[in-house]
C-alpha cells in the first residue's frame, strides 16, 4: 500500500459526538460514490456529500463564490481547462504545500503538478485527478454494415492521422447504415485534434495566440470540412440531444479520452459489446483531466485537505479507473498490472488498461491559459452554429474570435 495513503487513512477525525460534513462540488460523475463510503467508515464522524453541477455552471458558480467568500463546498473541483484562471489568484485556497504534500509531488506527472501550481512556485493549490489520455471509441455493428474491418488493430491501422482517419470517414458514408454519421459533432472531434497540438490557445510565455497559431485555423477548417461532407452528426457536447445519440446510434467513432467510456456505458446501454476502443489518430492527446481544491472559505479546511489528498492518492485514483474509467496522473500505476491488464466486457473486452496507459505515456503537455476552459466554450458554441445552419464555417470563425477577444476583458 502506497504511504500517501496510510497518512490519510491513519489522520484523526473530529471530536467525539460532533458530525462534520464535507461538500464535495463536482461537474460529472468522478467516480467517487463507493470511496466516499469507505472514508466514511475509516473516518468516524465525518459525513460526505457530493454536489454535481453542469460543466460550465459549475466553474461560473465557484469564480462567484469565491468573489462573494461563501457557498463554495469544501472540496471543489476544477478541469483542466480552468486551472489556469483560478491558480492566478492562490490565496482564495488552501495551499497544499503547508500540508506536506511536496513530499508527494512525485506521485503526478511533473506537467500535471505544475499546472496547478502558482506562478510563484510558492502555492500548490490543486491534486491531481485523472487524465485525458485520448484513444477512440467506435461501433463494430456499424462499421460491419459499412464494410470496414472491426478488430481493433486494423480499424487503428486504418487512421494513423487524421488526414487518413477523415478519408475514412468518406468509406463510411459511402455505404453508412440509414440515419448515422462518421463522427458525434464537430467540436467533439475538434477538440481531440487540438489537444495534440505542441501549442494551441496559449504559447509557452501565457500570451493568447489562437489567431495568429496556424495550427488553430487548419484544424477549424479540416473539421468544418468533414461537417460539409456530411460526416458529422451535428450533435453537441453535453446536451440532451448528444445523450441521446449514443442511445439511438446515429454516430460511428467518438474521440474517447478515457473519462468518455463511463459516459459511454451509462448513455448507449443497450449498445454493450458494441463498441470497441482502438488508437486514436496521432497515437496520443490529453482532453480533459482535473483537479480538486480546497478554498479557504470552508469551516473544515483541514479534514476538506485530508480528504482531497485521500481522493487522489495512489489506490484511490486505480480504485476510480476500475470502477469509471477516469485514468490516473501518477505514472508508477501505469505499471501496475491491475491497471494495464482491465479490460472492459461493455467495450468487446476492449484492453483499456493497456490502450490508455500507453496514450498518457506518449502525452505532450499542452500550454494553458487563464481562459483556455472559456475558449473551448466558445468554439464548442461555433461549431454549433455551423452545423445548425446558422453561420458559415468563414462567418462562424469570426464569431468566435470575436467572443473570444470579448472574453478577455
Amino acid at each position: 500500500m502506497f504511504t500517501g495513503v496510510l497518512i490519510a487513512s491513519c489522520s484523526s477525525g473530529p471530536t467525539e459526538g460532533k458530525e462534520i460534513k464535507l461538500t464535495v462540488g463536482l461537474f460529472g460523475d468522478f467516480g467517487y460514490r463507493k470511496l466516499y463510503a469507505q472514508y466514511e467508515k475509516e473516518h468516524p464522524g465525518i459525513h460526505v456529500v457530493e454536489r454535481v453541477t453542469a460543466f460550465e455552471d459549475h466553474h461560473t458558480s465557484l469564480a462567484e463564490h469565491l468573489a462573494t467568500g461563501r457557498g463554495a463546498s469544501d472540496v471543489e473541483a476544477i478541469e483542466t481547462g480552468y486551472i489556469g484562471r483560478f491558480k492566478a489568484n492562490p490565496g482564495k485556497f488552501v495551499n497544499f504545500l503547508d500540508y506536506g504534500v511536496g513530499a508527494q509531488r512525485k506521485w503526478w506527472l511533473p506537467w500535471k503538478w505544475d499546472q496547478s501550481l502558482s506562478t510563484d512556485g510558492k502555492s500548490q493549490i490543486g491534486l491531481g485527478t485523472d487524465v485525458g489520455g485520448l484513444a477512440m471509441c467506435y461501433r463494430t455493428d456499424l462499421f460491419e454494415k459499412a464494410g470496414l474491418p472491426t478488430d481493433r488493430d486494423e480499424v487503428s491501422a486504418l487512421w494513423p492521422d487524421w488526414n487518413a482517419y477523415f478519408k475514412t470517414g468518406e468509406r463510411y458514408t459511402a455505404g453508412a447504415p440509414a440515419g448515422t454519421r462518421w463522427f458525434d459533432g464537430g467540436a467533439t472531434v475538434f477538440n481531440a485534434i487540438i489537444g495534440q497540438a505542441r501549442t494551441a490557445y496559449y504559447d509557452a510565455n501565457g500570451t493568447l495566440v489562437v489567431k495568429t497559431n496556424p495550427a488553430v485555423r487548419q484544424d477549424w477548417n479540416t473539421v468544418t470540412n468533414a461537417i460539409e461532407k456530411g460526416q458529422s452528426a451535428r450533435l453537441t457536447p453535453l446536451t440532451i440531444d448528444w445523450n441521446n445519440g449514443f442511445a439511438t446510434s446515429r454516430f460511428a467513432t467518438i474521440p474517447c479520452p478515457a473519462w468518455m467510456t463511463a459516459f459511454i456505458q451509462s448513455q448507449a446501454k443497450s449498445s454493450a459489446g458494441k463498441w470497441d476502443v482502438a488508437t486514436v489518430p496521432g497515437s496520443s492527446g490529453n482532453w480533459g483531466g482535473s483537479f480538486l481544491t480546497v478554498p479557504k472559505q470552508g469551516h473544515h479546511t483541514e479534514e476538506a485537505v485530508k480528504l482531497a489528498r485521500w481522493l487522489t492518492a495512489p489506490e484511490q485514483q486505480k480504485a476510480v479507473f476500475k470502477e469509471n474509467g477516469n485514468f490516473p496522473s501518477q505514472p508508477a500505476l501505469y505499471k501496475d498490472p491491475s491497471v494495464t491488464g482491465l479490460v472492459k466486457p461493455f467495450f468487446h473486452n476492449a484492453p483499456v488498461g493497456r490502450i490508455f496507459a500507453d496514450s498518457a505515456r506518449k502525452l505532450k503537455p499542452q500550454p494553458q491559459g487563464p481562459k483556455s476552459g472559456q475558449i473551448m466554450v466558445a468554439f464548442t458554441n461555433g461549431f454549433s452554429r455551423v452545423e445548425e445552419g446558422h453561420e458559415s464555417p468563414a462567418a462562424a470563425w469570426n464569431s468566435v474570435l470575436a467572443d473570444i477577444e470579448h472574453g478577455q476583458r
